[in-house]
């Protein structure tokens, strides 16, 4: 899955199973927090393990799929195309930058690349939130969603190594 063109059967398969790990995963492990009208999952926690993995356009894919998905499944409709928006852009920088930054240091390139995809993540659900409710409710979102981001950034650098392993085994 190194070539970022290739749309194989294969690719499109693995990308789907993988937005349904991360959609059944997010839906076992949520904690709702309901001053915001949403929750914290482990959505982004597996939607940067995707884009560390296997770059941009999978992190964007399988990101704005999981989103839009969990949302549906969660009776959060109102949010559906802001998610496939929000975590689509999210897993994809995180991707882009992972992939195409210079920097030796895997462990740090991977938080300074997941630090980038919170910064989108909590940007956008700020304004989400701020467009559907109200300023103060996107403020209240501010530390829900940086928490359910940092987790996230934590949970994909520590599981990273151990993919890549694999990964390495059966290539």
């Amino acid at each position: 899955m190194t070539n970022q063109t290739d749309f194989s059967l294969k690719r499109l398969v693995l990308l789907a199973l993988l937005t349904a790990i991360n959609v059944v995963v997010s839906r076992i492990f949520i904690i709702p927090m309901p001053l915001t009208h949403g929750n914290i999952n482990l959505c982004d926690a597996i939607i940067y393990i995707v884009a560390l993995l296997f770059g941009p356009l999978a992190g964007g894919i399988v990101g704005g799929l999981s989103g839009f998905l969990l949302d549906l499944l969660g009776g959060y409709g109102q949010f559906m195309l802001f998610s496939l928006v929000v975590h689509g852009l999210e897993g994809f920088f995180v991707g882009l930058v992972f992939k195409y930054w210079n920097f030796k240091n895997q462990l740090v390139k991977g938080a300074i690349a997941g630090a980038i995809g919170v910064f989108f993540m909590v940007g956008g659900y700020f304004i989400t939130n701020t467009v559907l409710y109200t300023w103060a409710a996107g403020l209240a979102s501010l530390f829900t969603n940086t928490i359910q981001g940092v987790v996230g950034v934590v949970i994909a650098i520590v599981l990273l190594p151990s993919f890549q392993n694999l990964m390495a085994r059966y290539n």
